[in-house]
């Protein structure tokens, strides 16, 4: 193993601005709004600040997915570039102390209600829309629970660990990369494992661990995030693979991976969402034929 420069960590450790690395530039070791901002409101009870990535999506999955199912659950999406440092605008931070997306305000309740965290957004949307999602049995809902929590633990070792010093540090250090390698490919191994004896991960049924995990490990197995598909193997977990594929032919899924994205094909871009009718023709048209006969 290769040996980067020894640090000894000081006594008491200060704040220096670091050189390189993306994210470098909006990076601080306190919390708190940088700004005065404030956040738009449109005109449906569900007002989401957020942007396409993993959390992101899977938030805007399960908002289209509640609209499919036949819910009124319409919503203004709104695009918050976390690289211009929009999270840390004061209504933003009024939403989400934690400036990070998504954030969340339903205004159908008596004073509106914040919701922040991914996983308590689908918490909550489910269960303001009569559990859509999660099984009924209490058993059987305890597993989607369980694998919903498992992700919300889990995705920080692959985001902020493996995606982090493999893509995104200024220089690349074996000890961290060996480190967070071998828990991204335990992890993957965990759900391969699962996928490998369930459809889905809380059984039989979609619910809102799907939604929640496929953003993250469904599309570092595509090979979309990090570009490390072939370091990771990711072809070797064939049941993760199986089961992205089933989430992504979903047609909820198409438009909520659509919603705030800002890169990548502008054909499945959709910077902010204010009506159903924001997926128009010309996006449409776009769809393979068994995607269209899927609408």
């Amino acid at each position: 193993m290769t040996n980067p420069e020894i640090y000894e960590p000081p006594k008491v450790w200060k704040w220096e601005k670091q050189e390189g690395g993306r994210f470098t530039n909006i990076n601080r070791p306190i919390a708190g709004p940088t700004h005065e901002k404030v956040l738009p409101i449109g005109k449906h009870p569900l007002q989401l600040y957020s942007l396409a990535t993993p959390n992101g999506v899977k938030v805007t999955v399960m908002l289209e997915e509640l609209l499919a199912a036949g819910y009124d659950a319409e919503y203004d999406a709104w695009l918050i570039n976390i690289g211009e440092g929009d999270q840390f605008g004061s209504g933003f931070v009024d939403v989400n102390p934690n400036s990070k997306i998504p954030a969340l305000m339903d205004h159908s309740t008596p004073t509106p209600t914040r919701i922040f965290e991914s996983g308590a957004m689908l918490l909550y949307l489910s269960e303001k829309f009569d559990r859509a999602f999660v099984p009924g049995d209490l058993a059987a809902r305890a597993e989607v629970y369980s694998w919903l929590m498992w992700l919300m633990g889990s995705a920080p070792y692959l985001g902020g660990g493996f995606g982090h010093f493999y893509a995104y540090a200024p220089e690349k250090w074996q000890y961290p990369i060996d480190r967070y390698t071998m828990e991204a490919k335990r992890q993957l191994d965990v759900l391969d494992r699962r996928l490998g004896e369930a459809e889905w991960l809380g059984g039989d049924d979609y619910s809102i661990a799907d939604m929640a995990t496929c953003p993250w490990y469904g599309t570092l197995v595509q090979g979309n995030i990090y570009e490390a598909g072939e370091f990771l193997d990711v072809k070797s977990y064939k049941n993760v693979n199986r089961w992205m594929k089933a989430f992504e032919a979903r047609p909820a899924v198409k438009r909520g991976r659509m919603v705030n994205a800002s890169w990548g094909d502008p054909a499945k871009q959709l910077r902010e969402r204010h009506d159903a009718s924001d997926f128009d023709t010309n996006t449409q048209d776009k769809l393979e034929p068994d995607e269209k006969a899927a609408e």
